[in-house]
């Protein structure tokens, strides 16, 4: 029985993983040892180790390496310490393959630990770009260190053999976020606005922004930006927390501020993926700048402001209006979002991000696939005679 570690840091990317880890537990000659770290861990956070648990996953190993701080030392320091932590855990189990998935500094310091163990390291979300983040040079140096690749598009996985990977490491799979929609029970309005805090008969306005990182300086006004057109809307608005990146605190302190003095606001810590789907399906439209905007709201047709440059470089499907981070641009794209127009524009909407079927297809590879020489000693793919063509599943 292959022994496979699952690396978990927050909320960012445990929704994603979920389907995955389902379709793994299902199969005898694969077995599940999770390892949880990041923001799972922080109390700030939500401490999201317990929704873990609440979705019948075990812990197996706990690996502490945020400090309280959000400035870039700080940063810096808690890759250290991930390092450490992931070393010492994949010393002592020794497992067979290693899943890691995205962009975030606590998943490089995962797939960064691997290397000397010449354990064989599978990576989904590889190949996709976005220029407003940091997270770019550590999606692609975790590509570097993986020896599979799951893509979410055929370009993506283009772009994975851009980089020098072989072809046949690279499997289009589709985004696994998306396995979700067919399997959870999405929740009422009445059981929504219990979760929330307040009633959302009347369709939400649903924010989620984090800090763009390549302008972490500007955390705070981008922040004020988006609040002072938020000010002027008469919906219900729901706010999620940011992730845990450089200057988080900036937009946090902002958004507890404008949540105070306002009965029609909600801020939540962690909704979890049922109640955050769920609200997707019910709201009026979605700001901010997060990729689940980008990836999974298609599904539900939901009118998407993407603002700013965090997103730039991920394929869009027809429901995202892009703008920039001026209180101008978002309240232009806001308009025209909730406009009868452009809502019946979503209507007709495919998401081109997958079929719902990714883990299966992910898992059936980690099952089967040789863990010998030819996939632990990597050669480097020259694209000199053109890029070979990679068929979408889907």
């Amino acid at each position: 029985m292959r022994t496979v570690c699952v690396v978990t840091v927050g909320r960012s990317d445990w929704g994603l993983y979920l389907p995955i880890l389902r379709c793994l537990r299902e199969r005898g000659d694969l077995r599940l040892h999770l390892i949880a770290a990041g923001a799972h861990l922080v109390s700030g956070h939500g401490r999201t180790d317990a929704v873990i648990a609440a979705d019948g996953f075990e812990i197996q190993d706990r690996v502490p390496m945020l400090l309280a701080s959000d400035d870039a030392a700080a940063i810096a320091v808690s890759m250290g310490l991930g390092t450490i932590g992931f070393a010492q855990v994949y010393q002592r189990v020794r497992p067979d393959l290693l899943l890691v998935l995205g962009d975030r500094f606590e998943m490089h310091a995962a797939a960064a630990a691997a290397v000397p163990f010449r354990l064989p390291t599978a990576h989904v979300h590889g190949g996709e770009v976005t220029a407003g983040a940091i997270d770019d040079c550590f999606r692609h140096a975790i590509t570097k260190y993986s020896h599979l690749h799951f893509a979410s598009t055929a370009e993506h996985g283009r772009r994975i053999v851009q980089l020098g990977e072989e072809p046949w490491r690279v499997t289009v799979s589709g985004a696994p976020g998306l396995d979700h929609l067919g399997r959870i029970r999405l929740l009422s309005v009445g059981e929504l606005s219990e979760r929330v805090g307040m009633s959302l008969s009347e369709a939400p306005i649903l924010v989620t922004q984090h800090p763009v990182t390549l302008q972490s300086e500007r955390a705070g006004e981008q922040t004020e930006a988006l609040l002072s057109v938020l000010a002027s809307m008469e919906l219900p608005i729901v706010m999620t927390r940011p992730n845990a990146d450089t200057r988080n605190s900036e937009i946090v302190e902002r958004l507890e501020r404008f949540a105070a003095g306002r009965s029609r606001v909600r801020l939540v810590s962690n909704l979890g993926t049922e109640a955050y789907f769920s609200l997707m399906r019910h709201a009026a439209v979605m700001v901010g700048n997060s990729s689940s905007g980008i990836i999974e709201a298609a599904s539900f047709q939901l009118p998407v402001v993407n603002i700013g440059l965090r997103q730039e470089g991920r394929p869009r499907s027809g429901n995202v209006l892009d703008c920039d981070d001026s209180a101008a641009g978002i309240g232009g794209a806001m308009r025209r979002a909730l406009s009868a127009e452009f809502r019946e524009h979503c209507r007709g909407v495919r998401n081109i991000y997958g079929d719902g079927r990714a883990a299966e297809r992910i898992v059936g590879v980690l099952g089967s696939v040789a863990l010998d020489e030819r996939l632990l000693i990597k050669r480097f793919f020259d694209c000199g005679a053109g890029l070979p063509e990679l068929l979408s599943p889907f």
